[in-house]
């Protein structure tokens, strides 16, 4: 019984959202039908009683879903009527109701790097930000990546053709250069931004994406502070998963390690996104290395310091399991939508 009254209702929403109205008698019709004071929606409501006490809830959000169906195909309808007369008289009523706009919504990676920010604003970490073209230095020379450096290979970066030594920033590290530069110790402080590198744009892959690093330089920084600091913002941004560090080797950091997390989308049996490993690296991180320290004039005989950076397209992929990376930039309304009231 209960799941008939489900069926009718369905029926009856898909039946007002096919209605098509040709006149004024049709448009009073249809107010009558589901607006007017013994509509058919207060009839299919009364049957609320028959439903189980379990789907009662999902029954009244269905039951608001065909109301607001009905406002807004009569508003639709009420519309197009009166702007059409108004085209035929050449007249202006501008006390007329507006065409209905549907709300949008806010874009899947500005919702994560929100929440990102929040998780270390928590913490104490302000938030910083620099120029996306950047010179050689700030980007390379400054994190230990001379112009031999093997490293700068890792990174297929875009230069500016008329000057070799600007060039589109690989990541938000430069930032860090500029702030530890500028900003005597103790720093807390995260980098959001968008990077560009050299790639054929591909489901895991794009020439530009978004990073937020983060820096902590003050006396006495551990490796352990590193591990709880960024154990805390795992918890927060994906709940209880399984992580685990591996040793890795970045120029600017000594010593280094990858931060796994157990996927999100196949829940560790193995799948194509952590390659069937069951694992997914989220990020990079490490004690600053002294060398970077000296070179932006902090010393590194009183102050040590951690890093890390993270790209917000994986953090968002694993978050809300989305599997291409390219629908984060196609502006497909059918996908965007989706994150309403998100």
């Amino acid at each position: 019984m209960s799941q008939a009254i489900f069926d009718q209702a369905k029926d009856l929403l898909l039946h007002i959202s096919n209605t098509t109205i040709h006149d004024a008698e049709g448009l009073e019709s249809f107010r009558i039908s589901y607006l007017g004071s013994k509509n058919m929606l207060k009839d299919l409501f009364a049957q609320m009683k028959d439903i189980e006490p379990s789907r009662k809830k999902e029954f009244g959000q269905l039951m608001n879903s065909l109301k607001q169906a009905a406002e807004n195909h009569y508003i639709l309808h009420l519309n197009l009527k009166v702007n059409t007369a108004i085209r035929n008289d050449n007249i202006t009523d501008w006390t007329l109701p507006s065409l209905p706009c549907a709300l949008g919504s806010m874009h899947p990676l500005s919702i994560v790097r929100n929440d990102m920010e929040a998780i270390f604003t928590r913490l104490g970490f302000s938030i910083s930000e620099g120029p996306e073209i950047e010179d050689d230095w700030h980007n390379f020379g400054a994190l230990n990546l001379d112009e031999n450096h093997p490293a700068r290979d890792m990174q297929d970066t875009f230069y500016i053709k008329t000057k070799p030594d600007v060039l589109l920033r690989t990541h938000t590290s430069s930032v860090q250069v500029r702030v530890m530069e500028s900003t005597p110790p103790p720093i807390r402080s995260i980098f959001p931004g968008r990077v560009y590198r050299n790639e054929t744009i591909s489901a895991r892959a794009h020439c530009f994406f978004h990073q937020i690093e983060g820096l902590y330089i003050d006396k006495e920084v551990s490796f352990a502070d590193l591990k709880q600091t960024l154990y805390y913002f795992v918890k927060e941004l994906f709940g209880e998963v399984a992580v685990r560090f591996r040793p890795s080797y970045f120029p600017f950091t000594e010593p280094s390690a990858e931060m796994d997390i157990s996927c999100l989308i196949c829940r560790g049996i193995g799948c194509s996104i952590c390659k069937q490993s069951g694992w997914v690296e989220i990020l990079g991180c490490g004690m600053v290395d002294p060398a970077v320290l000296d070179n932006c004039g902090i010393d590194h005989e009183i102050y040590s310091g951690f890093a890390f950076g993270i790209g917000i397209e994986r953090a968002a992929m694993l978050r809300y399991q989305i599997n291409d990376l390219r629908l984060f930039s196609e502006n497909d309304l059918r996908f965007l939508k989706q994150f309403t009231g998100i």
